[in-house]
Order: structure tokens, then C-alpha cells, then sequence
């Protein structure tokens, strides 16, 4: 087991789960035994009731601890890295992390009808474009959040991108740098194609953004940044959900401006050898993007592409665990037959 890896090791804390249920059983089982003892003789306890030794009770339970255990570590999926082989462009699948400003810049209507409504849309046409490739969702403010692991299910992925606003981030702020450290992990530990598109105003408030681009070009990840609204800048709308009324953010008493920050995406894209897209305020080329940057970057990144074949292992836990049940079942099956003794006595009689 020295060279497995396990896809899901969060999930090693249900062992705690499997333990509890069992010291729970170990108790009722103390509790009962205790209470029948205070009622009926041992002889008339043999007679009466036919149950198993305690030594037995314990090393059924043993078993069926063991039984919850493999389960837990077949839930885990283990693997066992194979060997390393290039892939054909055909049998690869890109990674395409899209990560989408959430902050209330996002809000300016110079970009109808918002920057956010404009950049919800602009993602769900682009990954319409994508063909087989696993697609994942971060939004960002002052932190990211992950909303959607990678994944090939476009529709569940359309259905939570619908559900993003400027409260799912949590934060206020915009940090792109911590967002792409944050989004840099969501990516599988592999040599295969890593894509982020992000798509912001570039408003940032964080200082090691350029930091953040160096990590994820040592990453083997491609940036495409997309810039949505103007460089002019524009008011900040906010809607009140209770009333529908509609404010200008302001601050020390003058509406707040935002501008597109398209010197700060340019070199985020440049660093990690991806590309600049200044999508401003008018309509976006879905088509020329998807064939002038995103599509070639993938296809790159395929060609080259090394990737370690990973063999399941998860059947051998999960064989464990069924033996150990079957042996529980075996032992528990012999609970209420009567001990050698009292079968010889009653037939003497």
C-alpha cells in the first residue's frame, strides 16, 4: 500500500463515525447483560435466554468495526500510479477552471446590464463551445470560494453558475491573486491541460497578484483573463431586494468609479504564456475566442500532455470489507445455539 494515493482523504474521518456505532453497540450490549444478570440466575439465564458470550459479542462487533473501516478506505478510492505515458490529443480532456469576480464592481452597468450578468452569460456560451473537457466554477471577492469542482456534467454546471451573485464569496474586496492560488488547488495533481479563464474588471486590491501568475505558469496552468467593462469606469448600482430601489454606491460621499484595470490582466496572462481578452462593454466574439485563445491553448497543452495511468484499488478494501461481514454473519449466526454441556445434559435425561 506504500505507493497507493487516495482521491478522497477528507473522508478517513468516518472512521470516527464507524468507532462511535460500535462503542455505542459495546454499551447497550454491557447494559443488557447487566440488566438481565439482576434479574435471572446464570444458570436460569443458559436456560432461558441463548445468547452469546460476551468474548464472542466483542469479536463480532471487532468484525463489523473492521467491516466499516475497509468501507471507509474503498470510499476513499485508492489508487496506484501506473506508468507514464503521453496522451493523444484525442484521449486527453482539458481542465478549464473558470474563476468570476463576485464584487460589487462587478455591478457597474457599463457592461449591460451589469458586469456580473454580462460575465454569467459570456461563461455559460463559452463552455457551450467546449467539447468533452471538464469544466469547474471559483468566484471571488475578498476569498475564494469554490461553487463547482471539475466536471463534464455541463448542465449542473450552468444550474449553480445561475445561482452566483455578489454575496457568494462572503467578502467584500477584490483579491485576483488569492483567487488564483485558490484555484490553482482545485486542479488535479496531474500533467494534463490546466486552463483558467478569468473574468473580472481587474479592480484588484491584492498585492501579489504577479505572485500569484508565477505560481500558477510553475503550475503548468494557462491564464486567459478576460476584462469586462470600461477603462473610462462607471457608477455602482445597488438594487435593495426588499424594495427594488435602486442607489449608486458612494464613498465619503461621491458615487464610487470603477475602471477596468487591463494593465493588471494583461500581465496575469502574459506571465503563464496565455492571453489578454479586453471584452470591455461591447458584444463578445464567443467564436474567435474559443478559436484564437482558448481552443489553441488546450490543444497545446493535449499535445504535450503527460499523464501517469492510475489503477483502482478501491476493490480490495472493499473485498475486506465484505469478508469481515460475512465473518460477523458467521459468528452471529452461532449466537443462539446452546453450549456443548447443556445439549449433552438435556440428553441424558
Amino acid at each position: 500500500m506504500t505507493d497507493w494515493s487516495w482521491q478522497h482523504l477528507g473522508r478517513v474521518h468516518l472512521i470516527w463515525v464507524a468507532i462511535a456505532i460500535i462503542v455505542g453497540l459495546v454499551v447497550l450490549e454491557v447494559r443488557s447483560r447487566g440488566a438481565m444478570t439482576a434479574f435471572l440466575s446464570q444458570l436460569m439465564q443458559r436456560r432461558l435466554a441463548a445468547r452469546a458470550s460476551f468474548a464472542r459479542t466483542l469479536t463480532r462487533l471487532g468484525l463489523v468495526l473492521a467491516c466499516l473501516v475497509f468501507g471507509v478506505l474503498a470510499l476513499m478510492q485508492p489508487t496506484a500510479r501506473g506508468e507514464t505515458a503521453s496522451m493523444s490529443t484525442t484521449d486527453a480532456n482539458a481542465d478549464v477552471l473558470f474563476v468570476l469576480d463576485v464584487s460589487r464592481s462587478m455591478l457597474a452597468v457599463d457592461a449591460s446590464p451589469t458586469r456580473l450578468a454580462r460575465a454569467k452569460a459570456e461563461i455559460d456560451n463559452l463552455v457551450k463551445q467546449l467539447d468533452g473537457d471538464n469544466v469547474g466554477l471559483v468566484v471571488f471577492a475578498g476569498r475564494a470560494v469554490e461553487m463547482c469542482a471539475l466536471t463534464m456534467d455541463y448542465a449542473y454546471f450552468s444550474s449553480v453558475l445561475a445561482t452566483v451573485d455578489t454575496t457568494s464569496a462572503g467578502r467584500g474586496g477584490t483579491k485576483i491573486g488569492a483567487a488564483i492560488k485558490d484555484a490553482i488547488k482545485s486542479f488535479p495533481p496531474n500533467d494534463g491541460a490546466k486552463l483558467i479563464v478569468l473574468i473580472t474588471d481587474g479592480d484588484d486590491q491584492d498585492k501579489y497578484t504577479e505572485d500569484a501568475a508565477k505560481a500558477a505558469r510553475d503550475a503548468g496552468v494557462k491564464i486567459v483573463a478576460i476584462g469586462i467593462g470600461s477603462e473610462a469606469g462607471s457608477t455602482i448600482d445597488l438594487k435593495d431586494p426588499q424594495t427594488g430601489a435602486v442607489t449608486k454606491l458612494m464613498h465619503d460621499g461621491k458615487p464610487v468609479i470603477s475602471k477596468l484595470d487591463a494593465e493588471t490582466l494583461r500581465k496575469v496572462a502574459l506571465t503563464t504564456e496565455g492571453a489578454y481578452i479586453p471584452a470591455g462593454t461591447a458584444a463578445v466574439d464567443l467564436a474567435s475566442i474559443m478559436q484564437s485563445h482558448v481552443k489553441p491553448l488546450i490543444a497545446e497543452a493535449k499535445a504535450t500532455a503527460l499523464r501517469p495511468s492510475a489503477d483502482e484499488r478501491f476493490v480490495w478494501p472493499l473485498l475486506a470489507s465484505l469478508v469481515c461481514l460475512l465473518a460477523s454473519l458467521w459468528i452471529g449466526a452461532g449466537a443462539g445455539e446452546k453450549s456443548v454441556p447443556e445439549r449433552r445434559a438435556r440428553g441424558s435425561r
